[in-house]
């Protein structure tokens, strides 16, 4: 067989292998936003008609936000997500410039410790806390349980990124009267705008998805979207239609958000891989 001959078989095996990789992850997906528009019945025999022989239906959308009340408990997620991000970055983005700038080794490994500790690790802890303090069934507590993982995930994601950033521009902005904390804010930070929306956009997905915290830690009034969904599952009965219906108004918002900041978070992930 030829070179030539070799490169076409390889390329066409390549095209092969990344289409059966997109259908294998696409196919849930597809089917997932074609059952959110079919009645219940037809769901329940689909195996008796095609994958698209069904007439479609906004009933189990309309469903999911007036029976079940989905826009509170979205409402919810949004509260929980956006503050528990704001209060890691607030404290994150510093330890993390510290810990790059002051080569502080130790404690980037116990981050990376704290990291790969499994969240139901801290389950129990927290909520013997939270019981005694009073502040179960309440945002305070899903808050600081999300923070515990997206905290070190986002200082550990900007480590690399303030360790990618020449220190001479620092210390020109010194020059020019900038206080540390002010060539942080003006340089630091702004040159890492990558690693930081990467960073907001992985921790966001987590607290946004977040099942195990949420389901022990939250109450009527704080329930979030991925607690929510259970309303579909019942001991006897489950409503197919709505529970995708549901699933695809929580994917939605990580989906505009991903394509939103694409473009950033490749460059974003791979900061500081190349120093020199």
């Amino acid at each position: 067989m030829s070179r030539k001959s070799k490169n076409i078989l390889t390329k066409i095996l390549e095209h092969v292998l990344i289409y059966v990789v997109l259908f294998i992850t696409i196919f849930p997906i597809l089917w997932m936003l074609l059952a959110s528009f079919e009645p219940q019945q037809s769901i329940i025999n689909q195996a008796n008609h095609g994958l698209f022989e069904f007439v479609p239906t906004l009933r189990n959308y309309i469903s999911v936000f007036t029976e079940y009340n989905f826009s509170k408990y979205t409402l919810n997620s949004f509260i929980v997500a956006f503050v528990a991000i704001f209060c890691s970055l607030l404290i994150g983005l510093p330890c993390a410039y510290a810990i790059a700038r002051f080569k502080m080794r130790k404690s980037s490994v116990v981050v990376l410790l704290v990291r790969m500790i499994p969240g139901i690790s801290f389950l129990l802890p927290w909520f013997s806390i939270f019981s005694m303090l009073g502040l179960r069934n309440t945002y305070t507590a899903l808050i600081l349980s999300h923070m515990l993982v997206a905290l070190p995930y986002i200082v550990w994601i900007m480590i690399p990124n303030f360790e990618s950033i020449p220190m001479d521009l620092e210390e020109a902005a010194w020059i020019d009267g900038c206080t540390r904390y002010g060539a942080f804010l003006r340089v630091a930070v702004r040159l890492s705008t990558p690693g930081i929306l990467t960073a907001t956009l992985l921790a966001f997905i987590f607290s946004w998805n977040n099942f195990m915290f949420s389901i022990v830690l939250s109450g009527r009034s704080t329930t979030t979207l991925p607690v929510a969904v259970f309303n579909f599952v019942s001991y006897a009965y489950i409503d197919w239609g709505g529970l995708m219906a549901a699933a695809c108004a929580i994917t939605l918002p990580i989906v505009i958000l991903s394509l939103c900041l694409q473009k950033y978070i490749i460059s974003g992930l791979t900061a500081g891989a190349v120093k020199g």
